[in-house]
């Protein structure tokens, strides 16, 4: 039979035990939060929707050029490379595909708006060839180059034609409305 001190001390380990994991886990969560926040800040500072994706562009091309600069033997810093690079290029996609493009549809811009979501489809599968295939293969590399000649022709299209055109189909709450769910949209990826 336990004793009324040992149930005491007993019920006092268990919520110690209780309290420190609820500690643990709340420290995860906002650990995840800062994380989050701090992943879409550059996307959020870079102002309106149009600017802030073309930020992306750039920081995406940079990875892009970290890569193209590792040999066949950085099978390990391609690998850290590549996992960052999809990261990014996912974030991205997201916030394009469920703010922008659809933005894009209802602003009659349909046609090009499935043309953009279309060519994502080959984003995807330029990933899954480059992670299929051994880092160290002296394929992965001129793969890459037409990757990326894929998504700066698709950048290019983007900032340079369509994305202006919607801007200047919408009004200023419109452009603005964009922003906040474009950044929304970011946070859940980031």
């Amino acid at each position: 039979m336990t004793q009324p001190h040992q149930q005491d001390a007993a019920n006092g380990k268990g919520r110690t035990i209780a309290i420190g994991a609820a500690a643990a886990v709340a420290t995860g969560l906002l650990a995840n939060l800062f994380r989050k926040a701090a992943v879409q800040a550059p996307t959020y500072f870079a102002g309106e929707w149009d600017t802030a994706l073309a930020a992306e562009h750039k920081a995406a091309l940079a990875l892009f050029d970290a890569l193209e600069k590792t040999g066949d033997d950085a099978v390990a810093r391609r690998t850290v490379l590549l996992t960052q690079l999809k990261h990014a290029i996912g974030k991205h996609a997201l916030q394009e595909e469920n703010v922008v493009y659809t933005m894009m549809r209802d602003q009659g811009l349909t046609e090009a708006a499935d043309h953009l979501n279309h060519e994502h489809g080959y984003v995807k599968q330029y990933f899954f060839d480059l992670t299929e295939m051994s880092r160290s293969d002296p394929a992965w590399l001129p793969k890459l180059k037409e990757f990326r000649a894929l998504i700066e022709s698709h950048m290019r299209e983007e900032e340079d034609e369509l994305f202006p055109k919607l801007r200047a189909k919408m009004s200023g709450e419109q452009n603005r409305h964009i922003t906040r769910m474009m950044n929304r949209e970011g946070l859940k990826l980031a």
